[in-house]
């Protein structure tokens, strides 16, 4: 692909916050293993390390390259085979020109996220959800460099058998505790904490991910897009949630649809160090949160797809081997981190853990075949009635999702200790909005409703059409082929999501289970549909034209930012900070702490 200089800057700036992320997490955790992650050494090794990555991963980005060894795309066709291949080689960021404003546009949506969100910032410190527990884990190891957090008896009069330290958030192992998550997002939040900004870093990393999902959309639906997807994604209210405290979901979303950048400019360019930075990148989603292990599996599948295409003697196969060491690479990363640093965790969470680890050796065993029966199997040609029909699967599939409330109801019986503190809770809410007492249920029926909610019903019926629309082309003849990945990515978590939240249902709280692919994966389809709409309206001339794209763009931009106006200037657990450090001070102000 050859870009003109806006679009080069806008596919550079896409990938700068992946790149630099996994720089930094991957300096980061040795210091953080060896009890030595102060500023000095991760400043030494994080940012030339970050910097190595962002220099190679954009170095050359949007210059030409060699042609497709098959010019038309689309489908290769010789003895009966069929064989899907890449239409890549014209990218949408090539097709369609950039323009200044536009990239201007999303860089000032960026910012405007960022500032608006540092401004709203929330300072959750004491340990009742996710964010303080991140907050108590960033602080202690930016002020002492390493795990576990010893117990000090002896601040407490000596043991006692009624000293318990084992709290929410917080896992007992000898001689100390241990925080319950993965060390990837508190590594970043430390740097706040460093720079005397503790709660500030969400926000940035707020900003980054609208210049990663703009990044992603611009590639597959069209530059002109870029600011629409950009605005939708910002203004969305668990977007605005999660890029205010310190939330796992922000970070995870910036590896992954980092990953899907980077991946895209390796088919683009046949280029293997591109794929191999694009593998780290998902991989390393499992050290920001284990649930990346799951996302990042139709990447392994994909990869082994490559493989078989390599075998074939297909280009867009050469990035099929590094893709899938650098993917191999970073999740072995997360999951040595997850079992060095976090093993409570990991053995709380065996009973999905295991099973996808299983999953994953499965895929492995059948890429193995795969790429063993590629020749036979490249002789295999579907039958003409399989891509329409993937397509209304789809459109069924989107339809049983949402009607799944009036035929189904979810519910769990208490078992376990915190599955009883989990009804108590679910009773408590039930009681304060007056819907009827029952602990047992867990609303997962509604989950395609939350995301209605979220980001509007147009969204979700454009982009269900746009991934029916796309499935029934790739099932046809393997033209748009550069959407396979992300299409895979974001149907295979949205699907596995939507089905299973496993999130206490109380929101906006639930609604972070949303962000990282289930909300921007909306979104990147939808403004993909939008580009399909704009060519049927371009048949009916420039009038009609014009007026349809407008009441398309309201229609994806209006309602998440009505959803969102009633919560996004109401700021949650302020003051927080400056009351703690009272508290610890014996403040005779501040009687209750």
């Amino acid at each position: 692909m050859e870009l003109d200089r806006p679009g080069r800057v806008l596919a550079t700036l896409s990938v700068l916050p992946a790149l630099a992320v996994a720089g930094w997490l991957l300096a980061g955790l040795p210091l953080l293993l060896l009890g030595r992650f102060a500023p000095l050494p991760a400043t030494l090794l994080g940012l030339p390390l970050a910097a190595l990555l962002c220099w190679a991963g954009t170095r050359k980005l949007g210059e030409s390259h060699a042609p497709d060894e098959t010019p038309s795309g689309g489908a290769v066709r010789g003895g009966g085979a069929q064989v899907m291949v890449a239409r890549t080689a014209g990218s949408v960021l090539g097709r369609v020109r950039a323009a200044t404003w536009q990239v201007a546009g999303v860089v000032g949506v960026a910012v405007a996220s960022g500032v608006f969100n540092a401004i709203m910032h929330s300072e959750q410190i004491a340990v009742r959800r996710d964010p303080a527990t991140y907050t108590q884990y960033a602080a202690w190891i930016a002020t002492h460099g390493g795990l576990p957090i010893p117990t000090q008896t002896e601040a407490f009069g000596g043991p006692d058998p009624a000293l318990v330290f084992e709290s929410v958030g917080f896992y007992a192992v000898d001689g100390g505790v241990v925080p319950q998550f993965m060390p990837g997002p508190p590594m970043l939040f430390a740097i706040g904490h460093w720079l005397g900004v503790p709660y500030l870093v969400p926000a940035v990393l707020g900003a980054l991910a609208v210049l990663t999902v703009a990044g992603v959309v611009a590639r597959l639906a069209g530059v002109r897009w870029a600011v629409v997807g950009a605005a939708a994604f910002a203004v969305s209210l668990p977007i605005l949630y999660t890029s205010r405290t310190t939330f796992s979901e922000i970070p995870s979303l910036i590896l992954l649809f980092g990953g899907l950048a980077l991946a895209y400019d390796a088919l683009a360019r046949r280029e293997r160090g591109r794929a191999l930075l694009a593998g780290l990148v998902f991989g390393l989603a499992v050290l920001v949160r284990v649930d990346g292990l799951r996302d990042v599996l139709p990447v392994l599948a994909f990869a082994g797809l490559l493989l078989a295409m390599r075998r074939l003697r297909r280009p867009e196969g050469t990035v099929g081997p590094p893709l899938l060491a650098g993917l191999v690479a970073g999740a072995g990363v997360g999951m040595l981190a997850a079992y060095l640093l976090a093993r409570p965790y990991l053995s709380y969470l065996s009973g999905s853990v295991r099973p996808l680890l299983f999953v994953c050796a499965g895929v492995l065993v059948l890429i193995a075949a795969g790429t063993a029966a590629a020749p036979a199997l490249a002789r295999f040609r579907l039958p003409s009635w399989v891509p329409r029909t993937g397509a209304v699967l789809v459109v069924l599939l989107m339809a049983a999702l949402y009607a799944r409330p009036w035929v189904q109801t979810v519910t769990r019986i208490p078992v376990t200790d915190d599955d009883r503190r989990t009804a108590e809770m679910i009773m408590q809410i039930q009681r304060a909005n007056g819907l009827p007492i029952d602990g047992t249920r867990l609303y997962f029926e509604n989950s395609l409703h939350w995301v209605v909610w979220y980001v509007g019903a147009p969204a979700v019926l454009l982009a269900t059409i746009a991934a029916a629309l796309l499935v029934r082309r790739l099932l046809r003849d393997g033209s748009s082929f550069g959407w396979l990945l992300p299409l895979a990515v974001v149907g295979w978590t949205t699907v596995t999501t939507l089905l299973r939240p496993e999130i206490t249902p109380d929101h906006p709280w639930a609604a972070r289970r949303l962000v990282p692919v289930v909300i921007p994966g909306m979104i990147l389809l939808a403004t993909y549909g939008l580009a399909r709409l704009r060519r049927l309206t371009d048949r009916h001339g420039p009038k009609v034209l014009k007026w349809g794209m407008a009441v398309g763009v309201v229609l994806v931009l209006v309602p998440p930012a009505v959803t969102s106006i009633g919560t996004a200037f109401t700021p949650v657990e302020r003051g927080r900070r400056r009351r703690s450090r009272r508290c610890a001070r014996g403040s005779r102000r501040t009687p209750r702490c």
